[in-house]
């Protein structure tokens, strides 16, 4: 045998280490190329069936890492109280959300998934999250800066559970109190609500200098894609009723519903999920016109349009009646990624059978994937796709709970302080004899966070999480000396008979979410109105109302001396006790009209019937009391 000169040996050995240097160089895993050049460098690389799997979000209860590398799912979710364990730690979820991760990360090209959750007042689902106020409340702040910060903090929680995604802010702007969402919204009033996108920036980062309009952007691992919620209209729908039809015209449409898009956009939000409501009676998961023309191609949105839970299933009434249609109308008027969440493989047979048999062009699959990636690219996901421990300690930290102390304070309004300005009840003195608190809200940590609190529709109770209570804050923030007695629900003689100085009554709302908390009557959970009517018929008292809208309170006004909203203020009841008794002034300021009665409804600023118990805008102010 012929012997090899060794010059051609080194020549092939240097020869097979470039052509493996070669193959291993792929320019989508390298960050230095431009964000186009990586999208289009991996989607040449993709099959349909992959692509499909980048369109395809599932619940965490049927995902594995098994499911996530032989599928190619691009995104898993915690639906409402979808935990690993109860009471789950940080650690718990980081390995949970790695073990999906790992899965993806093993198929053929690597492509992390997103896993998805709804932070909406904070971390909701997670034990001892901080739980901020929600929305409603926020709106009564008017303070953009705090309602970023509020972003800021949130982000670090959830990414402190290994989570990169949040399904927050609803930008909705409700119209009807009826609304059982309506406490997602911040306001009424769509300047309210677009100078409350400020959480985005909070959430996501400052978009840098001179950037591509629509063009997402996330700052990294400590910050989170956020998500516009829900794309268009979703409270303005007919008497309140939940995913129900929002009749307007197009210029209301565009003047009212839509304008905090317009800020959110501007803002670099990396998502924006569709409502189940419809439009003039069409179904807005089927709206090519506002999804696909006007979102995209008017408005140059770049990230990508999710839908709701089982959106598309909800197209056909009943839900899922005629899927393969579901399919084609979700994703042809423009959905880039589906919240399927369960059946996702006959969502995914249905779409590539579609596809492959020319129904759903493969233009509006790349668009859809190319948006997703661009997401994921933005983000940093494909360098940094697993979550480490390095910010476990962020989850409900002391610092996040002052600033959720600082939100409700600056949230609570104040709608009546005595009977005339010269004899004000409020601040109240720290210093009394004895002290009566009632109500069935005063030691409720889960009636005080209201719904999307651990679970979907909240809870009673004090062991949800962690927290204080108003009952727990006024004990800690009266003297020493001033006896606080606690009792849910006394008769008239037992408040007549007892010589108490002055009583706190905290009543209001049970907690609720979505459809479940639609009311057509607006009333104080029983038995808050007895309550109020005894304690307040027989000593001078100050009623908080602890509710996610303003509800009937007229009956009661003329007994009750002071009257304050606290809207649903979350885990960190010192913050209303830090204005009851003076430490701080009120300075919140009505979100939303509070009506008379619900005949009136709807109602709202500029109505040619405009005739509130208290209007939109109003707020008394308190000095801080120096005695204290």
């Amino acid at each position: 045998m012929a012997q090899i000169p060794i010059f051609l040996v080194g020549l092939m050995l240097l020869y097979c280490w470039v052509a493996m240097t070669e193959a291993e160089y792929l320019k989508y895993k390298d960050p230095k190329q431009p964000l186009n050049v990586r999208i289009k460098d991996l989607m040449d690389r993709m099959a349909l069936e992959e692509k499909i799997g980048q369109m395809t979000q599932i619940d965490r209860t049927v995902a594995s890492a098994e499911v996530m590398k032989k599928y190619y799912i691009g995104s898993v979710l915690s639906g409402g109280g979808s935990v690993p364990k109860p009471q789950a730690s940080a650690e718990d979820w980081i390995h949970m959300v790695n073990d999906f991760q790992k899965g993806a990360l093993s198929t053929r090209l690597g492509i992390p998934m997103i896993y998805g959750i709804d932070a909406v007042h904070g971390h909701n689902t997670v034990y001892k999250a901080t739980i901020f106020p929600h929305n409603v409340g926020l709106g009564a702040t008017r303070d953009p800066k705090l309602v970023r910060e509020i972003g800021e903090a949130t982000a670090l929680e959830v990414r402190a559970t290994g989570i990169q995604y949040v399904f927050a802010p609803c930008i909705a702007v409700c119209r009807d109190p009826r609304w059982g969402r309506c406490y997602e919204s911040y306001s009424e009033d769509h300047k309210v609500v677009q100078a409350m996108t400020e959480i985005i920036p909070g959430l996501q980062g400052d978009i840098p200098a001179n950037p591509r309009k629509g063009v997402p952007f996330v700052a990294g691992k400590k910050k989170v894609a956020a998500c516009a919620k829900h794309y268009v209209g979703d409270g303005g729908t007919s008497k309140g009723i939940n995913e129900n039809n929002t009749v307007i015209s197009r210029h209301g449409l565009l003047s009212i519903h839509m304008p905090a898009y317009y800020n959110s956009i501007i803002k670099g939000v990396a998502t924006i999920m569709l409502s189940y409501s419809s439009w003039n009676g069409q179904k807005m998961h089927a709206n090519h016109n506002l999804v696909t023309d006007f979102l995209k191609n008017t408005l140059h949105f770049r990230g990508f349009v999710i839908s709701d839970w089982q959106g598309i299933d909800r197209i056909t009434s009943p839900p899922h009646a005629n899927y393969t249609y579901s399919i084609y109308a979700g994703i042809t008027a423009g959905i880039d990624m589906i919240m399927v969440p369960y059946n996702y493989t006959e969502f995914i047979e249905g779409l590539t059978s579609q596809v492959k048999n020319n129904l759903i062009p493969m233009s509006r699959i790349d668009d859809a994937v190319e948006r997703i990636l661009r997401v994921k690219f933005v983000m940093g996901l494909f360098e940094k796709p697993l979550a480490d421990y390095s910010l476990v300690n962020q989850l409900g930290c002391q610092k996040h709970r002052k600033l959720a102390r600082k939100a409700v304070r600056k949230s609570l309004v104040l709608l009546k302080n005595g009977e005339d300005a010269d004899q004000p009840l409020l601040p109240l003195p720290k210093k009394a004899s004895k002290i009566l608190v009632a109500g069935s809200h005063a030691d409720n940590l889960g009636y005080q966070c209201g719904g999307w609190t651990i679970e979907w529709q909240g809870l009673s109770g004090n062991s949800l999480t962690k927290g204080t209570t108003i009952i727990s804050a006024i004990k800690n923030t009266v003297d020493k000396d001033t006896e606080v007695v606690y009792k849910e629900n006394p008769d008239l003689d037992y408040v007549k008979s007892n010589d108490f100085s002055y009583a706190i009554v905290v009543v209001g709302e049970k907690p609720y979410a979505e459809t479940d908390g639609d009311s057509m009557n607006l009333t104080i959970s029983e038995p808050g109105p007895d309550t109020v009517n005894n304690v307040c018929g027989g000593v001078k008292c100050v009623v908080v109302i602890i509710s996610g809208r303003p509800v009937v309170i007229q009956p009661y006004l003329d007994i009750i001396e002071a009257l304050v909203a606290a809207w649903l203020p979350g885990t960190e009841g010192h913050g209303v006790t830090d204005v009851l008794f003076g430490d701080y002034g009120f300075s919140g300021k009505l979100p939303r009209t509070w009506f008379k009665t619900v005949d009136q409804l709807p109602m709202n600023v500029g109505d040619p019937h405009y005739d509130p118990l208290f209007p939109f805008g109003f707020g008394l102010k308190t000095k801080p009391h120096k005695a204290n």
